[in-house]
């Protein structure tokens, strides 16, 4: 993938988007990362069995100088040997591949994190059908450009390296003919080992510099225009408009329900024109009154009307309208604070009643 060439592509990409890549086997993966701890572990691992593996190549070459001419090539004579070479072989390499098999593993794993990909033997034929597209992605992409630079930096690394060691050891070349062979192969593995670690440390850094592009360039990708991320939106909340028409649905019912209980308040309290709060006080049903309807503005009209209707009376207070409204929910009992409040008005009504009858 190259650089996102979409201008109207200005948003990062969503965690849903980022799955479906996923799904897809489309993650932010390095190429040159594995390759270099690869190399490194396995000279570290190298190090680390130089020993075993010189004592076993011994065996090998002592037995093959001592018996090995004298060994009789029969079908089961040539077996034997290829069971011993095998074992030997073992010996020397399998730890070391170990190492290697692990290290690229938990590479991978931090790089892409759980990743099954099931669909990695599924051909996908769609480039086929636009070949000037594959061209233009191969000669004139930020990512052909990226990866030019990375080949040839590792190319200048790679020969650079030994010719540093070369040149630095030139001086070495001569005591060679006086050394053992035990010396001569000593001297080969430590300046071999010297121009990996020289080539080692610009590709780190290009392995470094590899793992920020990759990361950039799939985030570039896979970026979404504002439409797209809209759209997405819309697909896992559902509508805006049609969840504002569901919630308006919802209000209205519940403002009928509301509405159908205002008659069994005992009075009602208002502002007197932006609010009005119905109260039922009944010891057989709650220990304090309750909060059976209240309104803002038209609402509030409607409640008074509906109590005008059926002769409940009608309380001016400001203050107590006020906090009813803001600290009391419908069906809920008012607090303990507004209890004097609103015992005041009750017991002025039990009074005007009682002078009535």
């Amino acid at each position: 993938m190259g650089k996102q060439e979409d201008p109207s592509k200005t948003e990062h990409a969503t965690p849903k988007r980022v799955g479906k890549a996923r799904e897809k086997g489309s993650v932010a993966k390095s190429q040159e990362l594995p390759k270099i701890i690869v190399l490194f572990v396995g000279l570290m691992a190298l190090n680390l069995f130089i020993v075993q593996m010189d004592h076993e190549m011994r065996e090998i070459f002592i037995w093959a100088f001592k018996t090995g001419f004298t060994t009789a090539i029969t079908a089961s004579g040539v077996y034997e040997i290829m069971i011993m070479l095998s074992k030997k072989l073992a010996v020397m390499l399998l730890p070391i591949m170990l190492f290697i098999a692990v290290a690229a593993y938990v590479t991978q794993r931090i790089q892409v994190g759980k990743l099954w990909y099931s669909r990695l033997f599924n051909p996908d034929f769609s480039h086929l059908f636009n070949p000037l597209a594959g061209i233009r992605r191969l000669f004139i992409s930020s990512e052909t450009l990226f990866r030019l630079g990375k080949q040839l930096a590792q190319a200048t690394a790679i020969g650079v390296a030994p010719y540093l060691v070369l040149k630095h050891e030139f001086a070495n070349f001569i005591p060679l003919f006086y050394q053992t062979p035990q010396g001569f192969a000593s001297y080969l593995l430590g300046t071999g080992m010297t121009m990996v670690l020289y080539a080692l440390v610009p590709m780190v850094l290009i392995a470094i510099a590899d793992v920020w592009y990759s990361r950039w360039n799939y985030s570039e990708n896979l970026k979404m225009s504002k439409d797209e991320v809209k759209d997405e939106r819309k697909q896992s909340e559902g509508d805006p408009q049609i969840k504002a028409k569901q919630r308006q649905k919802m209000m209205e019912v519940m403002q009928k329900r509301m509405l159908a209980d205002v008659p069994k308040a005992d009075v009602v309290i208002t502002n007197p024109t932006h609010i009005a709060c119905a109260l039922r006080y009944d010891p057989m049903v709650s220990p304090a009154p309750l909060l059976v309807a209240k309104g803002l503005d038209h609402l509030a009209e409607k409640i008074k009307e509906i109590a005008r209707e059926h002769h409940i009376p009608i309380r001016e207070n400001k203050p107590l309208a006020r906090a009813l409204y803001k600290s009391v929910e419908v069906g809920q009992t008012i607090p303990l604070e507004l209890y004097q409040a609103v015992a005041t008005i009750l017991a002025q009504l039990d009074k005007f009643r009682r002078k009535s009858r």
